[in-house]
């Protein structure tokens, strides 16, 4: 089998490291060169998203991430209860994953990412939690104080909020209570959701019609490949289904879109899903949204036919690639999934200015 080449196995396409580029961790850059990336834009939140940035950072220079505003914990909660204001937290993340290998780069991530430790009301708060408040009340603009804090980081990439009201994400959860396997009770808050010891039935927001940000409905329509996960989700993929706009530019548009699963279910939320159940809860959310490819590491899934049957409802197939660290940890590799990332791109068609 000639590297670099898919292997197909029961209609499930299987990406072969190459023996250069990516996988051996070296940045292709060629695709940076002016006129012949894609445009990219990323959606979901926390740590899959982190993972999905730091990977597409790698191969195109126009990438923007769209951030879940529904945080309510931790500094992000704090800051919310007492000024109002968006949460912070999953935005700051996203910005530390754009940031670049360079000491520049490395060292302002580290700065963001600080938590301060005391005994008084700093505990706890990231040092870019409170960067980005302060230039939101500065600048009265979303949008305009995370592009400035970009310039400030050397970011390679924007970061855009979902929507710029603060949003709640209630969940129905059945077996809540073990004395009432079979009622179904609603829990409210995003990180009370993450960790309920419940079945998850459903996601929905409050407000349950909330407005998009204007710029992330254009960057989706504007966009070449959008690519959603991976992530908590129910608390950080499927929220940007929740808002109407967004959800019908990621309908509309004339992108390529990818799904990208996680490495094992989340304790909490998803515990006890396969693979093809991410798919089946997205799809039940947004019925009508289509995908083109379902990208999973390869170890991660043990049914391929039940995967690719659920993939095939969607319209999309199935991609399989070694995603994960070799440290064992469910974590992905930057490295690992930028190639893949790039490989999908490559064979399943290019779209504008960067054939």
């Amino acid at each position: 089998m000639t590297p670099g080449r898919p292997s197909r196995l029961r209609g499930v396409r299987r990406l072969v490291p190459e023996r250069t580029g990516f996988a051996t961790g070296r940045t292709t850059r060629a695709v940076r060169r002016r006129g012949t990336q894609p445009k990219v834009v990323a959606l979901g939140g926390g740590m899959g998203l982190s993972a999905s940035l730091a990977a597409l950072r790698r191969i195109t220079g126009d990438l923007t991430a769209v951030v879940t505003v529904a945080d309510d914990g931790g500094s992000s909660g704090r800051l919310r209860d007492e000024l109002g204001v968006l949460p912070p937290g999953d935005l700051r993340k996203a910005l530390a994953a754009l940031c670049g290998d360079d000491e520049w780069g490395q060292t302002w991530a580290r700065v963001i990412q600080h938590r301060f430790a005391s005994e008084g009301d700093l505990h706890g708060h990231a040092v870019g939690n409170l960067l980005i408040v302060a230039l939101w009340e500065q600048l009265g603009d979303h949008v305009e104080a995370l592009e400035w804090v970009g310039r400030l980081l050397g970011a390679h990439g924007r970061v855009l909020p979902m929507s710029a009201v603060p949003l709640e994400l209630q969940a129905k959860v059945r077996g809540l209570d073990p004395a009432r396997p079979g009622a179904v009770t609603t829990v409210r808050g995003q990180a009370t959701v993450a960790l309920t010891r419940g079945e998850v039935q459903s996601v929905h927001l409050v407000p349950n019609d909330p407005p998009a940000v204007p710029e992330a409905v254009e960057a989706v329509l504007d966009a070449d490949w959008v690519v959603l996960g991976p992530g908590s989700w129910f608390s950080s993929v499927i929220p940007h289904l929740l808002v109407p706009d967004l959800l019908d530019a990621l309908v509309e548009t004339k992108a390529r879109r990818v799904l990208s699963l996680n490495l094992a279910p989340q304790p909490g939320e998803t515990e006890g899903f396969s693979p093809q159940r991410h798919l089946e809860v997205l799809a039940r959310h947004a019925p009508k949204l289509a995908f083109d490819v379902v990208l999973a590491d390869e170890a991660a899934v043990p049914d391929r036919d039940s995967l690719t049957d659920a993939a095939e409802r969607l319209g999309g197939a199935v991609e399989l690639a070694p995603v994960a660290s070799p440290d064992g940890l469910p974590r992905h590799d930057p490295e690992l999934l930028a190639a893949a990332y790039d490989r999908i791109f490559r064979m399943h068609g290019r779209i504008g200015p960067w054939r």
